[in-house]
């Protein structure tokens, strides 16, 4: 049976979308943004040798280069001031949630309403700055030993420092200023259009490399066909949901009997989103990093990292893949899912299910069921991102594609259009209510006109 707010989400169209002033200006307001993102990409650090780091960045395209230049929207390639992109501030947000859960104080304030959010909100801004610092002082160095800067030395580091952490200052207040005023979640918008901007290029350089004879036409269909099957198949997972069955009892108000009714718990077979393969990414990239960007300045640590490590050795996937399902489950039992607490919840709410006894049992019950349902979705996770790796990896394709970079596009265009139906869903609304207003408006000076005739 569909619902009523179902059949108005079916009957949206642009017509609607045009008329709601609000929705128009939340969309022109995140869109300005965005250009401005994309044009602080084009900004270069001072000091860089452009034409060493195009080298450079050419000989790396297929590796960490690749990776790097994907989730910074290019800005990487051309060192531009949003080198660092929006990372550290994703790296401290997840560190603060994971700490929330396990510091009694973190989780006492975040249970302190708004207030207590702020708090949390100016931790991970904190967390923000003191990464920033360290990844751009580490960037700096490994510039210097491989031989990108035209004039190594104190001041440029201390220069590259501040422009880097400001960059990533100014991106943290602009995904800011989206989720408050625009539309969408603003840190995801910000990677989203990073990873769609670098799209075309690497689309142009695949086929080219087709045209000149380097990749067969096989590999090149099937590289399509498993782009657009890997879309569908997340398309499909993100949507997926247990449903776990929760009756309410009867109760009484007042003079009046309400019925028991009956409703359901979503569990989604990935509830932990991206955030296991951005942060698994991230722990893969810290080292990695440091130790491309000095060139052969490496010392035997850091190569034997270089070595076993790199984006699509054996070790590399074992350790990524290890890693999202720690995190997927991590993740979720202690920040997006917690069975004591929603437990409690359908306690207090006077919920149960059926056959299983409030309190305790329900929280057994619960994490029993989302152990199952996780054990899927984090295959399912892993499955996504390690594939494409391997893909690349043996069919030499001249361009980075991950599976990280489809979730993040693939969830972030369904979370984006949700808000956009919500919107829409939300004008309707009002529109009815106007009418509705209107109607009975007019309705009362009809009555009050027939009133006075008839006296």
């Amino acid at each position: 049976m569909v619902s009523a707010a179902e059949q108005m989400a079916a009957n949206t169209s642009w017509s609607a979308l045009g008329k709601a002033t609000d929705l128009r200006n939340r969309i022109l307001f995140t869109l300005g943004l965005l250009i401005v993102y994309r044009l602080g990409t084009y900004i270069p650090v001072p000091g860089i040798d452009g034409q060493a780091l195009r080298e450079f960045m050419e000989e790396a395209a297929t590796g960490l280069g690749g990776v790097l230049n994907m989730f910074s929207g290019g800005a990487i390639g051309r060192m531009g001031i949003f080198a660092l992109g929006i990372m550290p501030y994703i790296s401290a947000s997840i560190i603060v949630q994971l700490m929330t859960s396990m510091v009694p104080k973190l989780e006492q304030m975040k249970k302190e309403g708004q207030q207590g959010q702020k708090k949390i909100n100016q931790l991970t801004r904190y967390g923000t700055v003191a990464l920033a610092i360290f990844q751009a002082w580490a960037l700096a160095s490994s510039l210097e030993a491989g031989e990108l800067v035209t004039d190594p030395g104190m001041f440029f580091r201390v220069a590259c420092v501040i422009t880097l952490v400001g960059g990533t200052m100014f991106l943290m207040w602009l995904g800011e200023q989206i989720t408050s005023r625009g539309i969408g979640n603003g840190i995801s918008l910000i990677i989203f259009v990073g990873i769609i901007a670098e799209i075309p290029a690497a689309l142009a350089q695949f086929l080219s490399q087709g045209r000149s004879g380097a990749i067969s036409p096989a590999v090149i269909i099937g590289v399509i066909l498993m782009v657009v099957v890997t879309i569908g198949f997340v398309v499909f997972m993100e949507r997926a949901l247990r449903k776990i069955h929760i009756q309410y009892p009867r109760r009484q108000v007042g003079m009046k009997i309400y019925d028991g009714q009956s409703s359901h718990l979503p569990v989604k077979v990935n509830p932990a989103g991206v955030i296991p393969a951005i942060f698994a990414s991230s722990l893969l990239l810290l080292p990695t990093t440091l130790a491309t960007f000095s060139g052969g300045n490496t010392g035997p640590v850091m190569s034997t990292i270089l070595a076993y490590f790199g984006p699509g050795q054996p070790l590399y996937l074992a350790f990524f893949g290890g890693m999202i399902i720690f995190f997927a489950y991590f993740y979720t039992f202690n920040v997006s899912f917690k069975v004591e607490d929603v437990a409690d919840n359908l306690k207090n709410q006077n919920g149960f299910v059926p056959g299983i006894r409030p309190g305790k049992k329900t929280a057994e019950y619960l994490e029993y069921v989302v152990n199952r349902v996780l054990a899927l979705g984090s295959i399912y996770l892993a499955v996504i991102c390690l594939l494409p790796e391997i893909a690349r990896s043996q069919l030499a394709i001249p361009f980075y594609f991950g599976g990280t970079s489809v979730l993040i596009i693939v969830s972030v265009t369904m979370d984006t259009i949700q808000q956009v139906q919500s919107h829409l869903l939300a004008h309707q609304y009002e529109g009815l209510i106007e009418k509705s207003q209107l109607r009975g408006r007019s309705g009362t000076k009809k009555r009050g006109k027939r009133n006075t005739g008839r006296r």
